[in-house]
């Protein structure tokens, strides 16, 4: 049988590529956006064209460029990496020079019709072009020292572009999902060792350099460690976000208050109950049961998109899918332990459920890759 004719029995081409179509990750994606449509719903009292509307009308496009990115094949997106990898870090350089600022931070570009986040593009330029890096290079390098420094160098410079806005969570965000692809590809696990050794020393230089001149973070930033900390220590400022969070999560109880019934979402105690706090509005209105429903959720998308990745032959496909899987993990996880105090917070929404135009559209576009790797993969 020539390379030809195998081809053509084992990647599905035209109309055909839709039956082959990840269809139960779409339902899984669909579900997990439904429950942010009626938390939108809910905490605009009722009223569908606040936040849930316009969060509709985004995933239907959303839903259209996965489906189309999906049926293109997979080679042509690893081709595109580089491509998408220098517009992200072209656009970043943008948001610094010239970016909208918005409460406190400069990270979004006006574009008209969309304020778009470039930091959001990056995490998935950069997982890609990550993807393709290793994909060309010989396994055998993978951790000879010399070539692990341009995956690092490709990693910190879109994180101190963003860190300029600043925006910690997400350079948090780029360099877990970085550090996956670089695991996933076979780096030695001594770089990971050094790298948390030297991140625990970084931590300890931060710290040591509040009220300094050379001083690492901002103050506003310091506020927020205090406030994870000890959140009590100042409960009207900067301990109010954190602590009204904790009496929605523990109000809801086993089964919660009800839809629409949540007093901390519905008197205006919760702050940014429509974006980065959504969550503790699931928990206090469905209770433990509905927060662990949508958990289950969750850990189902990212174990299809584990469960197709190790099943593909081809490099780039699985590195590729691995490595969204593992930005999608950060994403919901930073966001999680944030509103439940296990963490600072540093600005992370809940995907796919948070209120967000540019957040929305990069992740299902991103899953229309992981959609494209599937269904181009030979069978």
């Amino acid at each position: 049988m020539s390379f030809l004719e195998y081809r053509i029995q084992t990647v599905p081409s035209g109309p055909r590529k839709l039956l082959y179509l990840n269809w139960a990750l779409i339902l899984l994606l669909t579900s997990v956006c439904a429950v942010g449509w009626l938390m939108l719903y809910s905490v605009a009292g009722g009223d569908i064209g606040t936040w849930a509307e316009p969060q509709m009308k985004r995933f239907a496009v959303g839903l259209s460029i996965m489906i189309i990115v999906g049926m293109v094949p997979i080679w042509f997106w690893r081709n595109m990496s580089g491509v998408a990898y220098l517009i992200a870090v072209g656009l970043l350089v943008a948001v610094d020079v010239m970016g909208h600022i918005g409460m406190g931070a400069q990270r979004w570009l006006n574009l008209g019709f969309i304020m778009l986040q470039p930091s959001e593009l990056m995490k998935i330029a950069l997982v890609m072009m990550l993807a393709a890096y290793y994909d060309w290079l010989d396994p055998k390098k993978v951790s000879r020292p010399l070539w692990v420094l341009l995956p690092v160098g490709l990693i910190l410079l879109p994180v101190a572009l963003v860190m300029v806005q600043p925006d910690l969570g997400t350079a948090i965000l780029l360099m877990g999902g970085g550090a996956v692809v670089m695991f996933c590809a076979g780096v030695s696990w001594i770089y990971f060792a050094v790298v948390i050794g030297a991140g625990a020393g970084l931590v300890t230089v931060v710290l040591m350099s509040r009220g300094t001149p050379w001083q690492l973070l901002h103050d506003y930033q310091y506020k927020r460690i205090d406030t994870f900390l000890d959140p009590s220590s100042d409960p009207l400022g900067a301990g109010y976000h954190i602590t009204q969070a904790k009496i929605a999560l523990g109000s809801g109880g086993w089964t919660g208050r009800g839809f629409m019934q949540g007093t901390q979402s519905r008197l205006n105690f919760l702050p940014e109950k429509h974006t980065d706090f959504i969550f503790t509005v699931v928990a206090e209105e469905f209770g433990f049961i509905g927060a662990c429903s949508l958990l289950i959720l969750y850990a189902l998308i990212i174990a299809f998109c584990i469960s197709s990745a190790v099943r593909m032959k081809d490099r780039f496909a699985s590195l590729v899918t691995l490595g969204i899987a593992a930005s999608f993990f950060f994403l919901f996880g930073v966001n999680m332990l944030m509103v439940m105090g296990l963490a600072p917070v540093v600005g992370v929404p809940l995907p796919l459920v948070s209120y967000g135009g540019s957040a929305m559209m990069v992740l299902l576009t991103a899953f229309g890759i992981v959609q494209s790797a599937h269904v181009h993969r030979a069978r």
